[in-house]
């Protein structure tokens, strides 16, 4: 089925592009989960992508580091096409910061063996560099006190600080963040999003996959609105959120606003041909 596609906005960070993706496809067996995305993120962007689950989001975010390998189209990551096959994945991987839902912490390491192990094993960084960077990397998350600690003595938000302070110690020039805050308690929730606002305000390039629409609002330069595997809108928050234009972005987000609103068999338009992204 063929669509119209808008041109991809340029990125707004002010720089050349951190992310460029063009004509990806992912497809699992005879399922195809990403059709045709055409993407862009600027360095010093933050771009939140959102929209309801199975719309292809986080599948979009672990091709970027292939994690999840394309079935088409091309990935460049600053100097890197990641989608090439002769990439040295490894050596491109390393500018990327990735934190996941679950934290992923070794169990049987300390706070500080947890964010020094990455940079003395990978790096080849001297145990006293490792050490200073990842305690000035808790201080930046707000967790130098907890550096002995194990994290099974930490709350689910002290633990995704650490997952973060630990992805900024390997020094990326991005961060890709996979719904991180979904995993936890509501009253935790705003610590990780502070720390994720402070990342934004020093320039850090971000493409953060959430559900949280008052980070989205208040931290993006842009907004992505996807579903059944489409983009189907992007542009500025105050678009995107606040006067959205297309019918599955406004139900969407009339929903996720306002879910008392939400009756019982309601269901989002369904992916056919009169409401395909044009």
């Amino acid at each position: 089925m063929s669509l119209t596609k808008n041109p991809t906005p340029a990125p707004t960070g002010g720089g050349a592009a951190a992310i460029s993706i063009r004509g990806l496809v992912k497809s699992f067996g005879p399922i195809e989960v990403l059709k045709n995305i055409d993407l862009e993120v600027g360095a010093g962007e933050v771009v939140c992508v959102i929209g309801p689950s199975g719309s292809g989001k986080s599948t979009l975010l672990r091709c970027v580091n292939l994690l999840e390998e394309p079935t088409a189209g091309t990935i460049v990551v600053g100097a890197h096409e990641i989608t090439d096959p002769d990439v040295d994945i490894d050596q491109a991987r390393r500018q990327i910061g990735m934190v996941f839902q679950q934290f992923n912490l070794f169990a049987h390491l300390s706070v500080l063996k947890n964010l020094t192990i990455a940079q003395t094993k990978v790096l080849k960084r001297p145990v006293a560099e490792a050490t200073r960077v990842a305690m000035a990397n808790l201080d930046r998350v707000g967790l130098a006190h907890r550096a002995d600690a194990f994290p099974a003595q930490l709350s689910g938000g002290q633990q995704q600080r650490v997952a973060i302070a630990r992805s900024l110690s390997m020094d990326p020039e991005l961060m890709l963040f996979d719904e991180p805050t979904s995993a936890l308690d509501p009253e935790l929730v705003g610590e990780v999003l502070a720390v994720m606002k402070g990342l934004a305000k020093e320039g850090m390039t971000m493409m953060v996959v959430t559900h949280e629409m008052a980070f989205a609002k208040d931290v993006a330069d842009r907004v992505v609105f996807m579903d059944g595997g489409y983009i189907v809108e992007e542009g500025t928050p105050q678009q995107v959120i606040g006067d959205p234009q297309h019918e599955r972005t406004k139900s969407f987000l009339a929903r996720v606003l306002n879910p008392t609103a939400v009756q019982e068999g309601d269901q989002f338009p369904a992916p056919d041909q009169k409401t395909e992204p044009k």
